[in-house]
């Protein structure tokens, strides 16, 4: 049973929530629904009872195939009441249970009899209640009805109509589409909503004839819409043909289309005025002159009384600043009163659009207004600002030192890790990318530390400090800093100060005697890494008294990049066997693990030996060495991740995993039988290599028996030209014998048939030559490669969505590891670099830097910069890209 609605006492501090429904079950609710049985019919208990079956439909509460069926009975009783309440909740029940085919017959001589009733209300809910549960069949019987209430002198009637025929068109469109004639004279309604839903619907008639829509937004744009709704779905579908056409070019001449928006900016109706400004300042190419119009109704809508006007148009002028930030400083006055204003959503985008256009000269105006606008607004938003600050700073660098003070302010104020973290990154930009601003940038870093409540930041900036700060002026000052870490924070913290304080002590040889002392007490720390860190240190840069290695080699030691994953590192270092011969680092393997066999269905059976799948690099490299023919390929490369050669749900699962030899590709078929009664003998995959031509087949190996929900390999090795990234597209076809299996003994018959199962087309590309490795220090690494082996070159890939598909597709192509987190597009960023590390086949280590920036509205240009250990290889990455 329901809870009674409870008054909540004004002063009680429980933020509990109070709900009608509090309590219901299942079962409760069907034994009530036996009310609908009653010779005497009471309306408002059957609706209470509907009223708690629609909310446990909606909770996601399933009904048994009966238990749906005897509700669904039941409610049909109920149209023998008069009551305009409950048949309202009858019609919602029916539409909600949603009836089968035979169901449905029941109930639809009484929807069609209220589908012709005099009352309007029952007219059109019974029309969408029809339109929701029958099918194609029924649905041209009641053609007739649904085309005459198109037309319908009552709205509410047309409307339901019309929104039913939106629903239909995606099951039944044939249909739908022979209502053209109807809609069209309906499009010309005096009802708002009756016009709105059928111009929707038309459109969406004609949405795939791009003549048809183009001829429909030029009839209507002469005026016959008076329904601000359906104008704004208007504004839209011009737009949408104005994109498609391109006719948006100043020198076109006549320009309709255009000028139906711009005298849409003079409507009557805010909401139209509205999508039509935003119309034109979304049109591609749209030029200064065509956006000032649209630009002054904004600026008009920055001063209304109206949150939502306010919210709107902020939002849009922030939104055209990222590309045409002068059209937009018209309107900073009036965006400056908005910075107090008391919706901290229209505040805080009103400061970041000033930031976006402000000039050189208001800079220092802003930061003191924006710092007493800071403490009122929540994480999010403050995060945004710093953002915004970040990209003012380095469009204006002689403004670093004000802007660089106001972050250090912030940061010393309270905050959570995100927002912390958005300020830290930010001045570590600010110090790579503007030279003068390391100095001060570092100590504010050093003096945030001192009392920050981040283990990760503190890790992070200690890590930054050990790279940047040897190379500054003084680096001494910094050492007190670093110093204090080791006293005053936990053991993380301490260990990572412990390395940084080692690599000024290698970087700086006047530091070097203070730094062993310092080292030396971190020997009597009570946490073990710390100390066997300091140990390791002192031992490398000798503070020991022992022999070191040359100044080149500590630096490599403590400034190189650890290119070996450390998963990788931690499971050679369990499986390491204590012995009088030293663990060899150089053993570990540097690939990324390959992930599992994707298995099509959950399996509680872990088969063992060579009919299960490898798990790791590791298992990969040991079972093709168990296989004779493969012994003399040498080590593998790369393994790749499993490749899907078919569909989910079909009778055999295949995927295969790429084995990248110098001389030779070996493809794994790991395949699944998914069918009980089916034994698969003989199993092999033939492979067409016709379309790579450079490829040549050496060895298969078939799998001998493949039963029913265990998985098998089969193997097929080609040779390929040694050292390259040879590309290729290799077609499939699954041969096998089936024999039928005795689902009562298990037996196989003896006799079997041979059939064949075509699988997907596989393709061996650039990325599997390279192994994804990343590097600790980018800038470090890039800049010991030397520009020697660099190799530069400009791109154009075309349209894309964003830059972030274009940064995503180009990090695919080359198959390489983002670093420091590039691959992480800012929204509505107009420019963004990306950072790649990886090893080209013959363990070359290759670094790529990739520069995108939109070219136009849509338009993607590339800027590829490679640097590698050999020549030949930074020009094989540009042809992987150049071919991609």
């Amino acid at each position: 049973m329901a809870q009674p609605l409870v008054k909540k006492d004004d002063d009680h501090d429980d933020e509990d929530e109070y709900s009608p429904f509090l309590g219901i079950e299942k079962g409760g609710v069907l034994q009530e629904a036996r009310v609908f049985n009653d010779p005497q019919l009471d309306a408002r208990r059957c609706s209470q009872v509907i009223t708690k079956l629609l909310y446990l439909l909606n909770q996601g509460e399933s009904f048994s195939k009966v238990e749906a069926t005897e509700v669904f009975f039941s409610v049909t009783k109920l149209f023998q009441s008069r009551d305009l309440g409950l048949r309202r909740m009858v019609y919602l029940i029916i539409k909600e249970l949603s009836p089968s085919a035979d169901e449905v017959i029941i109930v639809t001589s009484s929807l069609m009899k209220d589908m012709n009733s005099k009352t309007d209300m029952y007219r059109a809910n019974a029309i969408r209640v029809l339109c929701r549960i029958t099918d194609g069949t029924l649905l041209t019987q009641i053609e007739r009805y649904l085309k005459q209430a198109i037309v319908d002198k009552n709205p509410v009637v047309a409307s339901a109509a019309l929104v039913s025929g939106i629903h239909l068109l995606q099951t039944n469109a044939e249909i739908v589409k022979r209502w053209s004639n109807e809609v069209q004279e309906a499009v010309q309604s005096r009802a708002a909503l009756v016009q709105f839903h059928a111009l929707a619907l038309l459109h969406q008639i004609r949405q795939n004839d791009r003549l048809a829509v183009s001829k429909l937004v030029t009839s209507l744009t002469r005026g016959t819409i008076r329904s601000p709704l359906a104008q704004c779905l208007l504004i839209r579908y011009t737009s949408q043909v104005i994109r498609e056409s391109g006719n948006n070019n100043t020198q076109s001449g006549d320009r309709p289309f255009y000028d139906y928006l711009e005298s849409c900016l003079r409507h009557k109706s805010e909401m139209v005025i509205f999508e039509a400004a935003k119309a034109i300042t979304e049109l591609n190419g749209v030029t200064s002159r065509e956006l000032t119009p649209a630009i002054t109704v904004l600026q008009l809508f920055l001063s209304s009384s109206k949150p939502v006007l306010r919210f709107a148009a902020v939002r849009t002028l922030n939104k055209v600043a990222m590309t045409h930030p002068m059209a937009v400083t018209n309107c900073n006055i009036d965006m400056e009163s908005l910075i107090s204003d008391q919706n901290r959503s229209i505040a805080t985008l009103a400061i970041t659009t000033l930031l976006k256009t402000g000039n050189e000269s208001s800079v220092d105006r802003l930061m003191k207004q924006i710092t007493n606008f800071m403490s009122d607004i929540a994480d999010e938003f403050k995060i945004v600002v710093v953002e915004a600050i970040r990209s003012l700073c380095l469009k204006f660098p002689l403004k670093y030192r004000s802007l660089m003070n106001f972050l250090s302010s912030i940061l010393r104020e309270e905050g959570g890790f995100d927002y912390k973290k958005a300020i830290v990154d930010s001045i570590v930009i600010l110090i790579r990318d503007i030279p003068d601003a390391k100095e001060s940038g570092l100590l504010h870093l050093c003096e945030f530390i001192e009392d920050c409540e981040f283990t990760y930041l503190s890790t992070q900036i200690l890590h930054f400090l050990g790279v940047e700060g040897p190379k500054t002026l003084d680096p001494s000052k910094y050492v007190r800093y670093i110093y204090n870490r080791v006293h005053l924070e936990n053991a993380t913290v301490r260990a990572s100060a412990v390395s940084t304080l080692a690599k000024f002590g290698a970087a700086v040889d006047g530091l070097k005697p203070h730094i062993f002392v310092l080292l030396r007490r971190c020997l009597f720390d009570n946490d073990d890494e710390v100390r066997d860190r300091a140990t390791l240190y002192l031992n490398t840069l000798g503070g020991d008294g022992s022999l070191v290695e040359t100044d080149k080699d500590v630096k490599d030691f403590l400034f190189g990049s650890f290119d070996i994953p450390l998963v990788n590192l931690e499971s050679s270092l369990k499986n390491y066997e204590p012995s009088e011969e030293a663990f060899d680092i150089n053993s570990v393997p540097r690939v990324v693990k390959s992930q599992p066999l994707t298995a099509k269905k959950a399996t509680s059976k872990k088969p063992t030996g060579l009919g299960a799948p490898p798990s790791t690099t590791d298992a990969y490299e040991r079972l093709l060495l168990s296989i004779p023919e493969f012994a003399n390929f040498g080590k593998p490369f790369k393994s790749s991740p499993p490749v899907e050669l078919t569909e989910a749900e079909t009778e055999y699962a295949v995927n295969v995993v790429k084995h990248i030899f110098d001389r030779h590709v070996v493809f794994q078929y790991n395949c699944i039988n998914t069918i009980p009664e089916q034994l698969l003998e003989d199993v092999i995959v033939i492979v067409d290599a016709s379309e790579a031509e450079e490829f040549s087949e050496v060895f298969a190996k078939p799998l001998r028996s493949l039963p029913y929900d265990l998985p098998g390999q089969t193997f097929v090795a080609f040779e390929k030209p040694e050292g390259l990234p040879t590309a290729g597209k290799f077609s499939n076809v699954l041969k096998f014998i089936v024999k039928e299996v005795d689902p009562t003994t298990g037996e196989a018959d003896d006799d079997g048939v041979e059939d064949e199962y075509q699988l997907e087309d596989l393709e061996v590309v650039g990325a599997d030559y390279i192994l994804k490795v990343g590097v600790s220090n980018f800038r470090n690494a890039w800049e010991s490669m030397g520009p020697g082996s660099e190799r530069v070159d400009e791109y154009g890939l075309g349209p894309r969505e964003s830059l972030a598909e274009a940064v995503n597709t180009v990090t695919n192509l080359l198959g390489m590891q983002p670093c420091e987190g590039t691959e992480v597009v800012p929204p509505n960023s107009r420019s963004h670099t990306c950072l790649l590390s990886g090893v080209f086949i013959g363990n070359v280590k290759v670094l790529v830097r990739l520069s995108f920036g939109l070219d136009g509205p849509k338009d993607v240009a590339m800027k590829l910069s490679v640097r590698s250990e050999d020549e030949a290889v930074s020009d094989a990455i540009h042809e992987i890209v150049a071919s991609g």
